[in-house]
């Protein structure tokens, strides 16, 4: 059976290649997908005379440095995790002002999705029914607002 397997080792590389790129295809994680690079030069390498233990030891070593040199690079250029989703993209977004906005009383202001929030204003000024607003920031359940013209 050992030898076997090592009699066919480019095939066992090829197969962890595959292996390696499905796990990255479900998760798209960015990690999985450099041990599947290192992969690839070891199936050629499977080839010559080379112990198995001085295999594993390239594609280990070869997959860490592409780990720690190339995903910071790659995960910064793809903007892999930053798109905004949820309460988060309500950020810069216009919303229309439901009820009024005091000083000293919490309104309510309906986003573009159309659903109804708890505004406050973000500076301290009255704002009435019916004004465009900003939102500024997202805190809890309410939505902190700045008129179109301030923002």
């Amino acid at each position: 059976m050992i030898q076997f397997f090592m009699a066919n080792l480019p095939w066992f590389w090829l197969a962890l290649l595959i292996v390696f790129l499905i796990v990255e295809a479900c998760t798209m994680s960015l990690t999985t997908i450099w041990c599947a690079i290192s992969s690839v030069p070891l199936i050629f390498i499977a080839r010559t005379p080379l112990a198995f233990r001085w295999q594993l030891l390239i594609f280990a070593s070869l997959s860490f440095v592409l780990i720690v040199l190339t995903r910071p690079f790659a995960v910064k250029k793809l903007n892999i995790g930053k798109n905004k989703t949820n309460v988060n993209s309500l950020e810069g977004q216009q919303v229309l002002v439901t009820r009024d906005i005091t000083q000293f009383e919490k309104g309510e202001a309906k986003a573009q999705n159309g659903v109804l929030w708890t505004a406050v204003s973000a500076d301290g000024t009255d704002i009435e029914k019916g004004t465009v607003c900003i939102v500024s920031k997202v805190e809890g359940n309410s939505l902190k607002v700045l008129r179109k013209e301030q923002a």
